[in-house]
């Protein structure tokens, strides 16, 4: 059972009517109205008295000399016990995600626009959150995995004077109670720990573990077993019948934060601060509307990464860190903007890997294309930062590019572009080198040793293996061409036959790549010399 209603004002108790459980109303639980001219106290009881009570008892309340003519300016004591009282509502004014309203037995997926009344119960999933409007203007904000149950939602009076009661069964629950200097809101939160009264504040309250947590943003709140109230910039903590008010951390540092974001998924770092944070909550809202909370994330590392932004389209948010001290409790916010410029996506590198080598004075690049920004844009540079551009040719309306380029390392990377032409943002920059082929090998020298012909260069230390073409002629296109491969600097060929061959050469390096072939040599292989001898032999036979 939940514990005894403290308000913040002594003179503001927990209403009756219209709830599930009865509660008795003190008799000095009053309400201060300020008197206007023209009032009287017979139109204020026809206003905002409940029936049974007559002006006369106004008047004797409030020492009223003369029922017709009232002091502009001065108050006039209303018990709240005396009020009319309405059943009240409230707006849910943003829905996202998985949120679940529960009335009576069923439940059914709240929506924006929809109407909650007394006895509702909202329940929110992951990265889910909802946002409620009272009569006055005061909000909730319902954070991911929590449970709110509207236990009281009433209006009093002619003029709607709210009093809500809410129960925060588990997860958060933000608040911003709206002042009002005419009418005192009557707003009241009860927790499994703790029960908190408040008017004209903001203030925060999570419970979980055994524990309820309550950090004030502004104004003050009161909670039960306190004699004090809980000021502007202070936290407390509440287990079982502890209570402990301490200060609150100050706002994180978001100095080095980026303004703008252009890779999915988003991945935001700060400094580690404030002194005495060991995590942080960090939470995304479209740019400057803290009713409508997108992402929210508790982190143990000055660090958030959300895959859920690719949810989200390209435009202004805001950012809102906060610091968690060791007790668990969540310091003022900073807040910093944040633009989202991740569309369209770039395209993925097919080819060449990273650190690639071309050997032949151009690399041929390959992509794929967005099918919703099919062209592409190209940048190749000599630096990282892509200050000294060697290419950026227009958009190109295909996968893939052949870039002519010298000797040297460079860096390159891609963008897609729309249609329209409008381009987006860079992927990660790649590298490739271009160097110059090997070198062809000298010319070598022919041997007939025995039967082979033995040939032999001088050796290179950066080459992995040799490659030869044997051919009679010097176009090496016949069908006679023999090929030939050695890691070494020499090759022994079976004795070719008399007449005249040709022969080439060219060097592999390690990687594959080889070089070009080296000048054409011609290579004689003599006739043995009894041909010679022949043509004397047969000149008697003529």
């Amino acid at each position: 059972m939940k514990a005894t209603t403290v308000w913040l004002a002594a003179s503001l108790l927990s209403l009756a009517g219209g709830c599930a459980r009865a509660q008795t109303v003190a008799a000095d639980a009053d309400w201060r109205y300020r008197v206007v001219p023209g009032d009287t106290l017979i139109a204020l009881t026809e206003a905002w008295l409940a029936p049974g009570k007559t002006w006369r008892d106004l008047q004797k309340l409030n020492h009223v000399n003369d029922p017709l003519r009232l002091m502009p300016g001065s108050t006039l004591r209303m018990p709240l016990a005396w009020l009319r009282r309405e059943a009240g509502v409230a707006e849910a004014v943003f829905v996202r995600g998985e949120v679940q309203r529960q009335r009576g037995a069923a439940s059914a997926p709240l929506a924006t626009g929809a109407t909650l009344q007394s006895g509702d119960r909202i329940r929110t999933g992951a990265q889910s959150s909802a946002s409620l409007r009272f009569a006055d203007g005061s909000r909730l904000l319902i954070p991911p995995d929590s449970e709110v149950a509207l236990a009281q939602l009433l209006v009093l009076g002619r003029d709607a004077l709210p009093a809500v009661r809410l129960d925060l069964d588990r997860g958060g629950a933000d608040h911003r109670v709206a002042p009002n200097a005419q009418r005192v809101p009557l707003y009241e939160l009860r927790t499994p720990h703790v029960n908190l009264g408040v008017r004209g504040t903001e203030f925060r309250v999570q419970a979980a573990g055994g524990a309820t947590r309550m950090q004030v943003i502004s104004g003050a709140v009161h909670a039960d077993g306190l004699g004090a109230d809980v000021a502007a910039g202070q936290g407390l903590l509440a287990e079982g019948a502890a209570r402990q008010v301490a200060p609150l951390l100050p706002a994180p540092d978001l100095a080095g934060l980026p303004a703008t974001v252009q890779r999915l998924p988003l991945q935001l770092r700060w400094a580690a601060s404030p002194a005495g944070a060991v995590a942080w909550r960090a939470q995304l809202y479209p740019k400057g509307d803290f009713d409508r909370l997108l992402l929210d994330a508790r982190v143990a590392e000055p660090m958030a990464a959300w895959a859920e932004v690719r949810e989200l389209a390209d435009g202004d948010y805001t950012l809102r860190l906060r610091g968690i001290d060791a007790r668990g409790q969540e310091g003022a916010a900073a807040d910093a903007g944040i633009q989202l410029q991740a569309r369209p996506e770039p395209p993925f590198v097919q080819a060449p890997g990273p650190g690639a080598v071309s050997y032949n004075g151009a690399m041929a690049l390959a992509w794929t294309r967005n099918t919703a920004a099919p062209d592409v844009r190209l940048q190749i540079a000599h630096d990282a930062g892509f200050t000294d551009l060697v290419l950026q040719p227009p958009p190109l309306a295909a996968a893939g590019y052949q870039a002519p380029l010298p000797e040297g390392v460079y860096h390159w990377r891609i963008a897609a572009v729309e249609a329209g032409g409008r381009a987006g943002p860079f992927g990660d920059a790649q590298t490739f080198e271009i160097r110059p082929p090997p070198a062809a090998p000298p010319p070598a020298e022919p041997e007939v040793v025995g039967d082979q012909l033995r040939l032999r260069w001088r050796t290179d230390a950066a080459v992995a293996r040799y490659e030869l073409e044997w051919s009679r002629t010097d176009a090496f296109d016949g069908a006679d061409v023999q090929r030939f491969a050695t890691d070494q600097a020499e090759l022994a060929l079976p004795k070719p036959s008399p007449g005249t061959y040709y022969l080439r050469a060219r060097a592999v390096n390690a990687a594959g790549a080889p070089g070009p072939w080296g000048q054409t040599q011609r290579v004689e292989q003599p006739y043995p010399r009894w041909l010679w001898l022949l043509p004397l032999l047969l000149v008697p036979l003529l």
